[in-house]
């Protein structure tokens, strides 16, 4: 773009005494004044639909103007910045490029591997602090108890044996009954042992912990 410069004083001209060649204006001089001022023109943008070229610049609005003034590359880069502020993440479910790269400032780490995140609860120790890490993918069984009774009633017992006694007559040699009734063996336990046990149940606890998820790449600004 060319800024058109005179090339020709005429005011000087004016000053000069009558007659002094020189305060003559030359139709050269008007051709090179109006040559000047059409190139000038000509390397002008237009009002209406400007087209550039090269790197043009223009003042850097101030962050969060919402009006139709241009925005440069250094507004766009203040607004990103104040919209990913130190300690902000960033998450990409397709490209694994560090956010510097691709937002073009900042110092990003990777973050979060592995974990899901939750917002914070004052009110629950566990979730209280911003950054606090917990919980585990595999499920872990509260401790408790199992407790079992078995009971065997055997307090020792006796068995009953019945007898009869017959006499025989010597005479006629008949039977006839001299005394019946029963006795009883002496008292004894059976000596039954009993044992009790639970038998397990349930699955597997790996990954047994784990909510719905998706995998993405995330980054938190450290700078």
């Amino acid at each position: 773009m060319s800024d058109y410069t005179k090339s020709t004083d005429f005011a000087s001209k004016d000053a000069l005494p009558s007659g002094n060649a020189a305060k003559i204006v030359k139709g050269t001089e008007i051709d090179t004044e109006f040559n000047n001022i059409a190139i000038a023109v000509a390397t002008k943008a237009d009002l209406a639909s400007p087209g550039f070229s090269g790197s043009p610049t223009a003042p850097t609005q101030t962050t969060g103007d919402n009006t139709s003034k241009l925005a440069t590359t250094g507004f766009v880069q203040a607004a990103l910045g104040a919209l990913y502020p130190v300690g902000s993440i960033y998450i990409n479910a397709a490209v694994s490029t560090n956010p510097a790269t691709l937002l073009g400032f900042g110092t990003w780490s990777a973050f979060g591997a592995g974990r899901v995140m939750v917002g914070l609860d004052a009110g629950n120790a566990a979730f209280d602090t911003v950054q606090e890490t917990g919980g585990s993918a595999d499920a872990i069984v509260v401790s408790h108890t199992h407790s079992a009774t078995s009971s065997v009633s055997d307090p020792g017992h006796n068995h009953t044996i019945g007898f009869q006694n017959n006499t025989i007559d010597q005479n006629s040699g008949s039977s006839a009954l001299a005394k019946q009734g029963t006795s009883n063996t002496s008292t004894a336990s059976t000596g039954i042992s009993v044992s009790t046990s639970i038998s397990t149940t349930g699955s597997s606890g790996t990954n047994a912990n784990l909510p719905p998820y998706i995998v993405v790449y995330m980054w938190r600004r450290t700078a």
